[in-house]
């Protein structure tokens, strides 16, 4: 768009040759003051397209339409409801600032409300402005969208085939909801978190309706699996996305999680690759498909739940916390034996927050993280670090998910635990996991018989 960022961002949608199409701005600007736009429109062919409708005055009509039309006037006022929410998921209280382009209600600009109808939101102007400037881009065929329901975050991602047989991404996404809260203790899903999580697979499953997904597919993980009371889950899920959501075995979703960090790989083979959950922990061995797979009931979250570290934890609560990993990676290394690896894969969000943290970034930036290596002396140093902090300033670090501060130092010891009994100093950092392998295997048609 040829303007400076005036807040931290993260790209929502792209264009098909990977442009950014819409933005996510955090409602703060760098001086700490509300940022109106929370979903902004930067393609610029679509930018001009929409200016065209405003240069002909549609943005008086539709709020003309809005007072006179009732129906009409409260999908807007939802929309804006929707929205203001939707702001506050970053910043707690952040609802007050108004609803699309922080207004409380009307229409100020048709670029919003088309951006916040492709990031999801029930926007019925965005919607209009939709059917009248699309298509924008040339017409792709076989796009696909993959939801990865994990006990700590759900992720989406809108991707099209591309050459080679991998795939392209068109957007990529991730909330901490953490679905699995309590299900350690219970066995059962938590309605609040059973809200959270729908919540933003609404969003998701509009998002990828909105960008022309044709197929959407949902993967549920450890808490899924673990809870007796998914049936409202499931119909759920179906309402939302029209698909049954997949609960998926360990063994399989380590299986997903190696076709998706070693699609394209080019370091030394056999790969051991290391998926950290919230609930569980997947380590897998192979070459150009995996030879030897566990899964272990031991991630962030559930460690975090059975210790209840003190906010700043003590020399007690992170034994007990690495005696936990400890004992239940155990048994992994008679299935995956040490030494048969020439490179160890780090995937998921406890691995790639420690090496954006490593790096020093100053946002969380998944380019710059992908496929660069973290020492475990690193690893380590972090680990203390973050150990000596409250969850409160945990939150504070600026490539910190929302919602991860209170489990990282739990993740950072199940880490330090993989690389010192695996025998590796080092590991490689991949974004791409057990999402790109559900989306993966429905642009190869690989289906479910491809991998365990």
């Amino acid at each position: 768009m040829g303007r400076p960022p005036l807040t931290s961002f993260s790209v929502v949608a792209r264009c098909p040759d990977g442009h950014p199409l819409v933005i996510r701005n955090h409602p703060l600007d760098h001086r700490g003051e509300p940022f109106p736009t929370l979903f902004w429109l930067t393609c610029p062919e679509a930018v001009k397209r929409v200016s065209r409708l405003e240069a002909e005055g549609w943005i008086k009509r539709h709020a003309e339409r809005a007072e006179q039309d009732p129906v009409f006037g409260e999908a807007l006022t939802r929309a804006h409801a929707q929205h203001a929410r939707e702001r506050a998921r970053y910043v707690p209280g952040a609802e007050a600032w108004g609803g699309v382009t922080g207004s409380p209600g009307g229409v100020k600009c048709l670029h919003a409300h088309y951006a916040n109808h492709l990031a999801g939101g029930e926007d019925p102007v965005g919607a209009w402005v939709a059917e009248r400037v699309e298509p924008v881009h040339r017409a792709v065929t076989g796009r696909v969208a993959a939801v990865d329901m994990g006990t700590n975050s759900i992720r989406l991602l809108v991707a099209d085939p591309d050459d080679g047989a991998d795939l392209r991404e068109v957007g990529r996404d991730m909330v901490i909801t953490r679905i699995g809260q309590g299900v350690d203790e219970r066995g059962a899903l938590d309605a609040d978190a059973l809200d959270r999580t729908t919540d933003v697979l609404g969003w998701y499953a509009r998002r990828a309706r909105a960008l022309g997904a044709e197929r959407i597919r949902v993967g549920a993980t450890s808490a899924v699996r673990d809870a007796s009371n998914r049936e409202d889950l499931f119909r759920r899920v179906g309402e939302l996305t029209g698909a049954d959501p997949e609960v998926l075995s360990g063994e399989r979703e380590a299986g997903l999680s190696f076709l998706g960090a070693t699609r394209g790989l080019d370091a030394p083979a056999p790969y051991l690759v290391f998926d950290i959950g919230g609930g569980s922990t997947e380590l897998v061995l192979g070459t150009e498909r995996p030879e030897a797979a566990i899964s272990v009931d031991v991630g962030s979250v559930r460690i975090m739940e059975r210790v209840a570290p003190s906010d700043l934890p003590s020399e007690e609560d992170l034994r007990a916390m690495r005696t936990l990993a400890a004992e239940a990676l155990s048994p992994a290394a008679d299935a995956v034996p040490p030494g048969r690896a020439a490179t160890l894969v780090g995937v998921a969000g406890t691995t790639t927050t420690v090496q954006a943290l490593a790096l020093g970034l100053e946002r969380y930036d998944p380019e710059a993280i992908h496929r660069t290596v973290l020492s475990r002396s690193d690893a380590e140093r972090i680990t203390g670090d973050l150990a000596q902090m409250t969850t409160a300033q945990r939150a504070a670090l600026p490539v910190m998910a929302p919602g991860r501060a209170d489990v990282i130092v739990a993740g950072c010891l199940i880490l330090l635990e993989i690389l010192e009994r695996w025998g590796f100093e080092e590991c490689l950092v991949s974004e791409r996991d057990i999402l790109d392998g559900l989306a993966l295997e429905m642009l190869t048609e690989t289906g479910a018989g491809g991998y365990p």
